[in-house]
């Protein structure tokens, strides 16, 4: 027997990647009962490729609307064309009345998420948070895979993305990219603000001794990136640029995934891309800002977190409010050269 499940999936890259953790847990669980189920997600364009490197979904579905646009009538049609599919559930994953919508349309007999914004006029299977025992976000995406109240797998279930090689050698040749040399991914840029990103010239000292050491680096993200991308390259000693290639702006998400799996370690700031490379399985130093790790940490074995402990961080601010970013300027490139180095240690774990 197949159940079939409808995900309403959320709008950032990490948070999306995350929710793979839900579509593993409702795999597992069918399949202890001697079930199997087929899920499919709906979400904004733009997460397709992420979608596609997911083995437990069946069907990305594109939710054609900008965010915060109601359309009322446009969500009616998308619920609508999806009713003859006869999805057994639907699992809302975002806190949106706007998000949870289109599904009261689907006709699904159980409609599951957690209570937000007047949600319990479309959904009928609604969990009320507690934040306390459920502090992370995997454990908030996982969680709706079973009845209120029952327990958690154990353990948590982690994203694991798959590329293909063929696809892979695809983005390595299109970029006129090769592997000679180790890499080492740089994700400089953070979408949310300012106040995430490390400096450009700690960057730079750490690229240097990459380079220095016989690596090559690649620098991901996207057009807005590109001008710290620059300031890296720039503050790079003579000779060193030839080895450090600026992706920034230059790549497809699909492109990004699969250069990334390549990536010997990544270095990043908090940002969906970092995710994208834990999911990967690959080594990562991570570094936190104005954010902590506290509630969306990077789940994989292979992982450092880099943060300072002065008084004023976490503040979650886009831009420094005091003017000093003293939470990233502290975190020295020495600091991040150690981490990386306890990271490529195969018998590294996750620091708490």
């Amino acid at each position: 027997m197949t159940r079939q499940i409808l995900i309403v999936g959320p709008s950032w890259v990490g948070d999306m990647v995350m929710a793979q953790a839900l579509f593993i847990a409702l795999h597992d669980d069918a399949a202890a009962g001697g079930e199997r189920v087929a899920i499919d997600v709906l979400a904004p364009a733009w997460s397709r490729p992420l979608l596609e490197r997911m083995p437990e979904v069946r069907r990305a579905i594109d939710m054609p609307f900008r965010h915060g646009e109601l359309n009322l009538r446009g969500r009616y049609r998308v619920g609508h064309s999806l009713r003859k599919v006869g999805y057994e559930q639907v699992i809302v994953l975002p806190n949106s009345f706007k998000s949870a919508l289109p599904t009261l349309f689907v006709r699904a007999r159980r409609r599951t998420g957690w209570r937000g914004e007047a949600r319990g006029l479309v959904l009928n299977d609604v969990r009320i948070l507690d934040k306390a025992a459920l502090p992370l976000m995997v454990q908030r995406f996982v969680a709706l895979a079973r009845d209120a109240g029952a327990p958690l797998p154990e353990p948590i279930p982690r994203p694991r993305l798959v590329t293909q090689q063929a696809s892979v050698a695809e983005a390595v040749s299109a970029l006129g990219l090769n592997l000679e040399r180790p890499v080492l991914v740089i994700c400089p840029g953070a979408e949310f603000g300012d106040a995430k990103q490390w400096p450009a010239e700690h960057y730079a000292a750490v690229v240097a001794d990459r380079i220095a050491a016989g690596w090559q680096v690649w620098t991901l993200g996207s057009a807005k990136d590109s001008a710290v991308a620059g300031q890296i390259e720039q503050a790079l000693p003579e000779g060193a640029g030839a080895h450090c290639h600026d992706l920034t702006g230059r790549t497809s998400l699909a492109q990004a995934i699969d250069l990334m799996s390549q990536a010997r370690a990544v270095v990043s700031n908090d940002s969906g891309l970092m995710h994208v490379a834990a999911a990967l399985g690959r080594p990562i130093v991570a570094l936190y800002g104005s954010t902590s790790a506290d509630f969306t940490p990077p789940l994989a074995d292979q992982v450092q977190l880099l943060a300072t402990d002065i008084d004023c961080r976490p503040c979650f601010k886009r831009t420094c409010p005091l003017g000093h970013k003293r939470c990233l300027v502290d975190l020295t490139p020495r600091l991040a050269l150690d981490a990386l180095e306890r990271v490529l240690q195969p018998e590294t774990v996750a620091t708490p």
